[in-house]
């Protein structure tokens, strides 16, 4: 169950994170891509938006579709408000998408794409009945190249720069911007001479823009002190039609007349009458190069007469409109609404009707998120997240829990208890090593059980042999003389040797057994024990011999050492024929000293050599005292190396004698 919840915890966690991690990517993406989409729009509308403010119809505008779509790799297709297509760059008419990306009105200008058109929504390429034909712009382009040329004969920086009619004008750079062409400064008197400059600066949103405006027109119902009659320029007008000279000063606003004391109106008839002198204005001083710009043209001020006719209409009073550098209309902040009104009005029959543009294929669509795939997706990486958990569990738990199963056998008493494992991996390591448990402790068991038996026959056999002589001189039938004695005393001496060594075996398994541990030269060691066997040896008709290499030595308890040394020469004497030869030898192994007995006797079966060192392990089961001793002997030796920190082994091939080796640490060398 812990396996699965972390599981079904991880599989939410990664749910959620490749989740976060994948919106917060598309949110990117989508982000990057609205921008690049609003930026292709924008470019596509702002074309086609020129195209509809130069043509009173979309006649034509199919080339220019086709053209866009090559560029932005897009469809791009317009259709009337009703649906008519007008041009498709799509092949085979395919329907249009749901929904237009744009409204294409040159008079009501999107401003999300088109933010230049924000104060009245009107494009500024429609310029409508402004536009000038092409002997008005040659003249007038002519005349603006020569200011401009003596402009920069003097060094100054002029720039001629075509407005949206067609008109030329100046644009000094580093400096004020020349007065618009054909008419006065800002703050001028209507139809004063061309370069009348004002006394004092007017306010840009009161007066024409950039400085350098000319109006044409100014309309008026009655005539007040707010609202001025009509004027028109003098040093435009047109053929035939005699200047009115309005009566204002520089200072004066456009379009409000002020008179200064004494002075006469206009006569009736437009013509000026005779007045008294007004007040000097300031002098101008002369400049090499005349500011002046060509005059307006009678395109301009027929345009002009018809638009500010229109926003009279829309106000019902007098509205000073003028054209400003560029020759775009202008008026003031008051009626800016009413000369946008104005302005769509005399610019329907010149402007292509409103469109809908279509961008993209109908095929696209954004892709909605879909709560309930999302949900679905979500409960199927679950029930696979839990399905292989539980499978995975399950594998996991059944070798476990037939371990289990076999240690309670093994607890019954079933010393044959093993698992069939065929798992791979740590939990094949964990059936392996049980199993290897199972057949140590079954061993250990049996061997215990052996060891019972044997210990009970070791001490049996002393134990009758002096109970029945006891018994018998007990009831007379044996003399208690000195040779029965002796025998008596042999076999206790014997069950005294069984129970030390297995006192002793018990002490080493508890990590009891004392040591008294002191420098010891192994020569003098191995020479000591090869004196007290060799007497033996000479018995059984054996060479002894004894040899070290070196003078090695040992840090070890002698007495122990010497026991241990004993049992292999007693052994190694005790199994090998008449004629043989037993060797004693030590040398120094790099940090070990090695003490090796080796015989000539018939060696030992490979089978018997892991058994060799067990206690009560004997080759001969019938366990004769004339085919070996109890089977503690080398199970002593094996513990008495392992207490000084070494190691006893074995090696033999049947026919060619044994050789039995002590490994023990090397003492420091002494002096």
């Amino acid at each position: 169950m812990r396996l699965v919840a972390s599981s079904v915890l991880i599989a939410v966690c990664s749910i959620v994170a490749t989740a976060w991690l994948a919106a917060r990517s598309t949110s990117g993406e989508i982000r990057q891509r609205q921008g690049r989409t609003l930026a292709r729009d924008a470019r596509i509308n702002d074309a086609l938006l020129g195209y509809a403010a130069s043509h009173p119809r979309w006649d034509g505008v199919g080339e220019t579709v086709r053209g866009l779509a090559r560029q932005s790799d897009q469809r791009v297709a317009l259709a009337t408000e009703d649906g008519t297509r007008i041009a498709d760059s799509a092949a085979g008419r395919p329907p249009l998408p749901a929904r237009p990306s744009a409204v294409v009105d040159p008079l009501a200008v999107d401003v999300s794409l088109g933010p230049g058109a924000a104060t009245d929504r009107i494009d500024a390429r429609a310029a409508g009945p402004f536009r000038l034909p092409d002997p008005e712009r040659v003249r007038l382009r002519r005349e603006v190249d020569a200011q401009a040329a003596c402009l920069r004969r003097e060094g100054q920086r002029a720039t001629v720069v075509v407005g949206p009619g067609g008109r030329p004008y100046l644009r000094r750079e580093g400096g004020p911007t020349s007065p618009a062409p054909g008419t006065n400064p800002p703050g001028a008197p209507v139809g004063a001479p061309s370069g009348h400059a004002p006394s004092t600066p007017r306010a840009a949103l009161a007066r024409p823009s950039g400085g350098g405006a000319f109006r044409l027109a100014e309309v008026a119902e009655t005539p007040s002190a707010e609202v001025p009659p009509t004027l028109r320029p003098s040093s435009s007008a047109e053929p035939g039609e005699k200047p009115q000279q309005p009566g204002n000063t520089p200072d004066a606003p456009p379009g409000v007349p002020t008179r200064a004391p004494g002075a006469q109106t206009g006569a009736p008839g437009g013509r000026p009458a005779d007045r008294p002198t007004a007040e000097p204005e300031p002098a101008v001083p002369p400049a090499s190069c005349s500011p002046d710009a060509p005059g307006p043209t009678t395109t301009e001020k027929r345009a002009l007469t018809q638009l500010a006719a229109l926003v009279r209409q829309c106000r019902g009073s007098q509205v000073d409109v003028w054209l400003d550098e560029t020759g775009t209309p202008a008026a003031p902040a008051s009626a800016a609404e009413c000369l946008a009104t104005a302005r769509r009005t005399q610019l329907k029959s010149y402007v292509a009707p409103a469109a809908l543009l279509y961008i993209g294929s109908s095929e696209d669509r954004t892709p909605a998120i879909d709560p309930y795939g999302i949900a679905g997706v979500t409960a199927v990486i679950l029930v696979l997240a839990v399905g292989i958990s539980v499978l995975v569990a399950t594998r996991l738990a059944r070798p476990v829990r037939a371990v289990t199963a076999a240690a309670r056998r093994m607890r019954a008493g079933d010393g044959s208890a093993r698992v069939a494992m065929r798992a791979k991996g740590e939990v094949g390591e964990l059936g392996a090593a049980f199993n290897e448990m199972s057949e140590h402790l079954d061993r250990m068991e049996r061997q215990r059980k052996a060891m019972v038996s044997d210990v009970s026959h070791e001490l049996r056999t002393p134990l009758s042999n002096i109970r029945g002589w006891l018994e018998a001189a007990q009831d007379g039938v044996a003399d208690l003389g000195p040779a029965l004695t002796a025998s008596l005393v042999e076999e206790a001496t014997l069950l005294q040797h069984i129970v030390d060594d297995l006192q002793q075996l018990a002490l080493a398994d508890v990590g009891k057994l004392r040591l008294h541990p002191e420098p010891v030269d192994v020569a003098d060691l191995v020479e000591q024990i090869a004196t007290v066997y060799r007497a033996a040896a000479e018995a059984a008709k054996l060479v002894l011999t004894a040899e070290v290499t070196g003078r090695p030595h040992l840090d070890a308890d002698p007495v122990r050492l010497r026991q241990a040394v004993g049992n292999l020469l007693a052994n190694a004497v005790r199994y090998t024929p008449a004629g043989g030869r037993v060797g004693l030898s030590a040398h120094a192994d790099g940090d070990d000293v090695l003490i090796e007995v080796a015989d000539t006797g018939p060696g030992i079966a490979p089978e018997h050599l892991p058994h060799l060192f067990d206690r009560f392990w004997r080759a001969e089961k019938s366990r004769s005292r004339q085919t070996g001793g109890s089977g503690l002997g080398l199970a002593i030796v094996r513990q008495l190396a392992e207490a000084h920190g070494g190691s006893a082994a074995v090696r033999s091939e049947p026919g060619q004698g044994a050789t039995f080796t002590l490994r023990l640490p090397r003492a420091p060398d002494h002096a």
